[in-house]
């Protein structure tokens, strides 16, 4: 399996759950790693700040670059790209996993939560795109990984929640969209989802302890993160991945570390089949 060493790997929403599980991973390489995040202090309603991670990166062997960021701000945007740059010289990775989630009917879906929804899912991550792309045209192996899943037209992913299934598939189809316009570059877009549900807060939030103990770690994603990352971007580009069958198609049999509780029965995430 390839090395990050050296490179330089941009990650939003790097404060907890599946993005720090990716800055860690890609730390213990000796990556350079851009942490950016809102999540300054931990005065929030969740635990975690990317100071906190940054910490975390360094004792991993990776040199951390916390960033403070709403990913709702252009202009932050902008500066963040440029600071990574002037910092460690480029921009090899872009890692669009903050997101934002409300599983409501169209009925009883406020309006703030419908903004917040496009304007973090697929708005944040073409504009995060849209700073490193020149940056990542630069590089020798220019990867852009965005965490949504793959394209189901059942029914059944829309009416419970229209509005979150438009705004995860937008960032499915900005994947296939940036895959063909870099393509003559030779900077990869792919799309990552986990075949279970992850043991993050969110999923905390939507199903408590029990929901939980069905879940695998961050750890599945962020292998499955490194090992897409690690592949030459001009064999791999515009596919929409499940992180267990891309670890499979690796070479990775046994899964039980990852679960949480291997005594119970996995769950299956939204938008996986089965």
């Amino acid at each position: 399996m390839g090395t990050l060493a050296g490179r330089t790997v941009l990650v939003t929403g790097a404060s907890r759950g599946i993005g720090r599980a990716i800055a860690l991973r890609v730390a213990a390489d000796g990556a350079n790693v851009v942490l950016a995040a809102k999540s300054v202090d931990n005065t929030g309603k969740l635990p975690g700040t990317i100071h906190e991670v940054a910490e975390e990166v360094r004792a991993a062997g990776g040199h951390p670059l916390p960033f403070p960021l709403d990913v709702r701000d252009a202009d932050r945007i902008e500066a963040m790209a440029a600071e990574t740059v002037a910092r460690f010289g480029g921009i090899d990775v872009l890692v669009n996993n903050a997101g934002a989630i409300a599983l409501l009917p169209t009925e009883s879906l406020p309006v703030k939560a419908l903004d917040l929804m496009l304007s973090i899912n697929p708005r944040a991550s073409l504009l995060c795109a849209r700073a490193c792309i020149p940056h990542l045209k630069k590089s020798a192996n220019g990867h852009i990984l965005t965490l949504s899943p793959p394209i189901d037209l059942a029914p059944r992913w829309f009416g419970p929640h229209t509005a979150y299934t438009i705004s995860k598939f937008a960032m499915t189809m900005l994947t296939l969209g940036l895959a063909e316009e870099l393509r003559p570059a030779g900077v990869a877009a792919n799309s990552l989802w986990p075949r279970t549900t992850i043991a993050t807060a969110a999923v905390a939030k939507l199903g408590g302890e029990k929901l939980m103990k069905a879940s695998r770690t961050p750890a599945i994603m962020a292998d499955a993160a490194h090992a897409i990352l690690t592949t030459p971007a001009r064999e791999l580009t515009g596919r929409a991945l499940l992180d267990e069958d891309f670890l499979r198609s690796r070479g990775v049999r046994d899964f039980e570390g990852y679960a949480v509780d291997p005594s119970a029965r996995l769950m299956t995430d939204l938008y996986v089949p089965g």
